[in-house]
């Protein structure tokens, strides 16, 4: 059955690529984030395992919204480590870095995700996706807000 919701299908396609971007970020992040949990040594042990934690269950529930809003808007879905690296904008970390660039690194993160958002926001507003942008919103705002958090642990 034809999709019809009311978005043209070039815009949907393009809004999907915007998205794709997203969920690639999102879930590159949620890997750095999950990683950092399992080797964070030293002084904030507890807390930064912890708050890492707390803050990678909720990527990961936000990979899952981002990659079912591409498939409302009846575009596939990324779902491997090789198309998550090429659209992704989160540098991949190799090694195991001390807990001051681990937090460092994952400001980084959520800022790039927000430039993302960002970008994915004004493609969906320009076709009239309304339903994206809202959930985009959500997102910018949860990155931006985490940024913030791990950015005052470095002041």
């Amino acid at each position: 059955m034809a999709i019809s919701i009311g978005i043209a299908t070039k815009d949907r396609e393009q809004i999907g690529e915007h998205l794709s971007r997203l969920l690639a970020d999102t879930y590159s992040l949620y890997l750095k984030t999950h990683s950092f949990h399992w080797n964070i040594t030293g002084p904030h042990f507890n807390s930064l395992h912890t708050m890492f934690e707390t803050q990678y269950n909720e990527l990961w529930l936000a990979a899952d919204e981002v990659a079912e809003r591409i498939r409302a808007l009846d575009v596939f879905a990324p779902g491997s480590y090789s198309q998550f690296g090429k659209l992704t904008a989160i540098r991949e970390e190799p090694g195991v870095p001390d807990w001051k660039d681990m937090v460092g690194q994952l400001v980084e993160g959520h800022e790039m995700a927000a430039h993302t958002s960002r970008q994915a926001i004004k493609v969906a507003d320009s076709a009239g996706d309304e339903g994206t942008v809202d959930m985009v919103t959500g997102r910018l705002k949860e990155h931006e807000k985490t940024a913030w958090m791990l950015r005052s642990l470095l002041k």
